[in-house]
């Protein structure tokens, strides 16, 4: 017998779906980059794609704890199938999201009774086992794939029948802006109402919510193919914005990749995969300019030291010397 939910838990629902000034500023410093930085709008299509790809993983393992090496299975899957009709004449953006989500989905759902079973660490060997499968799947295909050549002629019709894809990602990334955000929103709807409490209480304590009455496997099961659906429409909105699909979307560099904007940015905070994104690529863009050949050096620096140091003493420290620079500046003013 399920338990029902005690009384005042709508209230506590309220305050948590409430929507608070810094996420306010956030999204508007994000829709500001639009107009503020037109020189840098292919950076910040990938910045808001790998962003969905981190806040897809976050569902599975800040909320619900399941450790994941091969998310990008998900996403490579949406990016190929999105890829695919826009070079089979079937081009129109939304199409190739919404079946990107689906077949990313459709997989996650499958896969999911797999990822139950076991640890941890059995659930990090599956899931990696499932990405290497389908990329060995894609390299084979090569008539279907591209194989090692990449999926090329994609092409893509014009968003909503008038926005054209530009060289300069202009539509392409407020494209991609606009569904990071609706997606997020939708995330945030779900962390935040009973079916995300019980979610939670699941990687808490499986036992105990099991014993209240809570489905455990059907939860987890339900919030794998959300997360699996999410990394999809990242996948096809990457297909979508290059016209070009490769099996790189495949690769363990992938998972790896947006398993550390998660982790940089905060596990179980939806708003940390989004900064670990901005965070990482930033660095990459940076470090790649200064050192083209060593710039891996230095990102893997910073992430040692980030690890050492640990993320609440660097953004302390972050804080304390923009206190300091700001104050010398009103006293020599």
């Amino acid at each position: 017998m399920q338990a029902s939910p005690p009384a005042g838990t709508g209230v506590c629902f309220s305050a948590a779906r409430r929507w608070r000034m810094a996420e306010t500023v956030f999204w508007l410093a994000a829709a500001a980059t639009f107009f503020g930085l037109p020189g840098y709008h292919l950076l910040l299509t990938e910045i808001a794609i790998i962003g969905l790809f981190a806040l897809s993983l976050d569902l599975i393992l800040g909320f619900a704890g399941i450790a994941s090496l091969g998310h990008a299975a998900f996403f490579g899957l949406g990016a190929y199938v999105a890829g695919l009709l826009g070079k089979h004449g079937w081009g129109d953006p939304l199409l190739g999201l919404a079946a990107g989500a689906g077949s990313a989905a459709l997989l996650g759902f499958l896969t999911s009774f797999l990822v139950l079973r076991g640890s941890d660490l059995t659930r990090l060997v599956v899931t990696l086992g499932v990405a290497l499968l389908l990329g060995e799947a894609a390299n084979q295909a090569a008539w279907l794939t591209g194989g090692a050549d990449g999926l090329q002629g994609v092409e893509i019709a014009p968003l909503l029948g008038r926005f054209e894809f530009d060289l300069f990602g202009r539509t392409a990334y407020a494209y991609c802006l606009v569904v990071t955000f609706v997606l997020f929103m939708v995330a945030r709807q779900i962390v935040n109402s009973p079916f995300g409490l019980s979610v939670r209480a699941v990687r808490d304590n499986a036992l105990r919510a099991r014993a209240i009455g809570v489905p455990v496997n059907s939860r987890l099961v339900a919030i794998y193919t959300v997360a699996a659906a999410y990394a999809g429409i990242a996948g096809a909105l990457l297909a979508q914005t290059t016209q070009f699909v490769s099996l790189d979307v495949l690769a363990l560099h992938r998972s790896a990749d947006v398993l550390l904007a998660v982790v940089i940015g905060g596990v179980g905070y939806l708003y940390g995969g989004l900064i670990g994104a901005v965070f990482l690529k930033v660095l990459q863009d940076v470090f790649a300019g200064l050192t083209p050949q060593y710039w891996t050096f230095w990102i893997g620096l910073v992430l040692v030291v980030l690890v050492l140091v640990g993320r609440e003493r660097a953004v302390a420290g972050a804080r304390d010397v923009v206190r300091r620079v700001v104050g010398i500046r009103r006293r020599t003013s």
